[in-house]
Formats: C-alpha cells, structure tokens, sequence
C-alpha cells in the first residue's frame, strides 16, 4: 500500500484516539481533504522541481509509534546544549516524556499541544491562533490532519523568558521505520522575549521521516531568536514547515544548521504584518555522500518601512545535492522597504551539485533591496598563501571552508549554541580549534 494511501485509510483510527466533537478536530478533517486532493510534492510542482520524495515515500512507515521507552538522560544528553539552564520540553516517538523535559511554574505557558488542543481553558488562544497562518499545502495539511502533540508556548505580554527554550524530538527506531508529525504552537506577546532551540534526532539507524509545522506569531515590539540544529542520522529525513506573523516593531530571528540528515527539506515562511519590523533568516549547510538539504523561504513585506535579512551559506562535498529557493515579496504598499537576500555556495567536489533560484517581487517603487548568488570552489591564491606559509594543502582548505562558513555565527546571540555549532563545523570539516571537540 503507497504511504498516501496508508495515511487516508488510517484516519479512522486516528478519530478513535482524539474528540471528534471539538472545531480543531473540523480543521482537521478539512486538511484531510486537502491532502487526499493534492497528494504528496512531486517534481512536477515548481517548488519541488530539484527535492523528490520518492526514495523516502518507499518505506512502510509505522503512522502511531506507541512505545515511549525509557531513555536515559545519559544516552541523550549530548544532544542538549547542557551547558545552560535551559527549559527543556522532550518527545521520544512523538510522545511527551515528563522525565526527560524541564517546563516551569512561572506565568507563562510552555507546556504541550496535547493539553492545549483539548483543555477549554486554551480554547480561545486555539480559536484565534491555531491554523491561522499555516499555508495549507501538501505535508503541512497532512500534519494538520494528525495534529495532536507537540510543543505549545505562550508569552504574554511584557515577559522576557529567564532561560531558553529547548524543544527536542527523539526517534528510538523500535519500529523498522516510522513517521512522527510534530505540531508546535509559539506566540510570544506584546514587547516580550524568548530564546528557543529545536532539534529532531534519532538514536538508531532505522528509518525516520519527520513532518514537523510550527506556527510562530510575534506581537508588537517582542523578540523572537529561534534556532534549528540539523544533525541527524543518515536515515533520518525531515520536512520543516515554519510560519511566522509579525506585528509592528518586533524582530524575528531564524538561523537554521543543516548538517546531518539524509533529505531535509526546510520551508521557512514569514509574513510581515506591521511597520517596522525585522526579519532575519540566516543558515549553514555542510553535507557530504548523498545527502541532500533544499532550503525554501518567503519573506512577504506587507507595510512599510521593514526590513529582511538572509543569509545562507552551503558548503557540498562528494555527490550531496543542495537548493536555495529564496523569494522576496514587496507589495504596493510597503514603501521603504529595505530587503537583502544573499547566497553562497562552495563545490568541494565535481560531483557535488547546487541548485540557487533568488526572487524578488517588487511592487513598490521606494525601496532598497538585493540579492546575490555565488557558486564556486575555494580560491586557488588563498590555498597557495597558507601553504607559503608552512600550513598544508588539506588543512588549508579546511580552515577556509571554516572561515566561509563561520561568518553566519557572528549574529548567533546564545553563546553555548554558537560554541556548540562552531564545534559540528569543525568536526564536519576536520579542523582543530581551541577547545576540544
């Protein structure tokens, strides 16, 4: 049976186990029908003319992992940035793990879509939030048919977060294969602040595909710093589904590390909604054998006076495949707008392939906006000044991928997270630094 199929047939069981009498569970239905008409991407869509699924559809994938087994913290801790106090909220298959997690008693809420979705007291933040930006395409209306866990966090207004925020999925391979749709929910009121760190990561070699939606909504004049760590096994494949809505004033921050994994496909979408807003998407991607990461992102400049920043750098080695889609909207009325879009790529090998589309779609007259692409290999004079000076030829071409690619860390505000990612470049390239790996 193909995995859509599977996905369809399985729905009623899936009633068995949620309140079918609740309005979430009529988005849900709704998103059903909106999957069993589109299916899943093919090449055929634009948007995926350089990313098939097909290789990763193959698989009979286990839809409703039961098993929470029990996980040691020991056997996971390297995958947290334990070297900060951190609230950590922690799934293993898809469920909530209560020993693993760390949520807090203060007046904000970072606690599970679980509760959220179906305790009457977090109706009306659901009514007014929940699946209201989310573009509803192919896998983020398949993930919003099966929504049922993942990680709620509520702000209110006038808060600065004490400790970031760490979200972590865990995959244990107790079936062959298995499938896991988290959903998260993030809003983060009126001149408030939060830090949040997202990783998925499986701890065996079996196959995982993850289809992750996560709805972010920035009040006036708040701050939102989000990071993605992308390291996982080579069996591993992960589609992320990320909306923001800004209001007037506020910064969103979105830096997103693509290191490990078999197919990551990251779709990154924000929607200005107010005047002086900043939105900040910056990435890294370093892979190598197969592999093959597609980063989609869509800034839409809806009022004026906003600006955009990103800035992704892909490092591709060996026959790895890479895609940067990045789109740029302006509208009529978004005068003053200010947007830059820029993307670099090194080809460490001849097979290695990178496919770059930037766009920009101005509407508007009275705006400052650009964008770049390189693509290329390592600069032949730098490699021939280091080894001039004693440093060899391998080590040389390192330490430059190194520099190339450290330039993105320079606006990582969390100090630990931008040891921790300075350490997985390095170890991706085999250079030395000054404190061990």
């Amino acid at each position: 049976m193909e995995l859509k199929d599977k996905l369809l047939s399985s729905y009623v069981a899936f009633e068995n186990r949620v309140d079918t009498n609740t309005d979430v569970h009529e988005i849900r239905s709704e998103a059903l029908e909106n999957f069993e008409e589109l299916g899943f991407p093919t090449r055929k869509l634009e948007a995926w003319k350089y990313t098939s699924l097909n290789s990763v559809l193959k698989q009979d994938y286990s839809l409703f992992p039961d098993r929470v087994e029990a996980i040691e913290l020991a056997d996971v801790k390297k995958y947290f940035i334990h070297e900060i106090d951190a609230y950590k909220v922690v799934f293993i298959n898809g469920k909530y793990s209560s020993f693993l997690s760390q949520t807090t008693h203060e007046h904000y809420d970072v606690c599970l879509m679980s509760s959220a979705l179906t305790n009457a007291k977090y109706k009306p933040v659901i009514d007014k939030y929940f699946n209201k930006v989310a573009k509803q395409d192919n896998l983020t209306s398949l993930n919003t048919a099966f929504a049922t866990e993942g990680a709620y966090i509520n702000i209110p207004k006038n808060t600065e977060v004490k400790k970031p925020i760490q979200i972590l999925n865990f995959t244990t391979g107790s079936e062959a294969a298995s499938m896991i749709q988290p959903r998260n929910l993030i809003i983060v009121g009126e001149n408030s602040q939060v830090q949040i760190i997202e990783r998925h990561q499986s701890l065996t070699s079996n196959a995982v595909l993850t289809n992750v939606v996560t709805e972010i909504f920035a009040d006036k004049a708040s701050n939102v710093d989000y990071y993605k760590i992308q390291n996982d096994e080579i069996t591993a494949s992960l589609v992320d589904n990320s909306y923001i809505e800004q209001q007037s004033n506020s910064v969103v921050s979105v830096h997103t590390f693509s290191f490990g994994g078999n197919i990551t496909r990251n779709n990154l979408n924000f929607y200005q909604k107010g005047e002086h807003i900043d939105s900040i998407l910056k990435g890294i991607t370093i892979i190598e054998g197969k592999q093959h990461v597609d980063h989609h992102t869509l800034v839409h400049h809806i009022e004026p006076n906003c600006e955009s920043h990103q800035d992704y750098k892909g490092i591709y080695d060996e026959r790895s495949t890479g895609v940067f889609n990045g789109k740029v909207i302006v509208e009529k009325e978004a005068q003053k707008t200010n947007a830059y879009q820029q993307n670099n790529n090194v080809l460490v090998s001849d097979k290695a392939t990178i496919n770059a589309k930037p766009q920009l779609e101005i509407f508007a007259d009275d705006v400052k906006c650009s964008h770049g692409c390189t693509i290329g290999q390592l600069d032949d004079d730098a490699l021939f000044y280091m080894q001039q000076r004693g440093i060899p030829q391998k080590e040389g071409r390192a330490l430059l991928m190194f520099a190339f690619a450290n330039t993105v860390l320079e606006s990582v505000k969390i100090p630990e997270v931008k040891q921790r990612i300075t350490k997985l470049i390095a170890k991706k390239l085999n250079v030395k630094v000054g404190f061990d790996l």
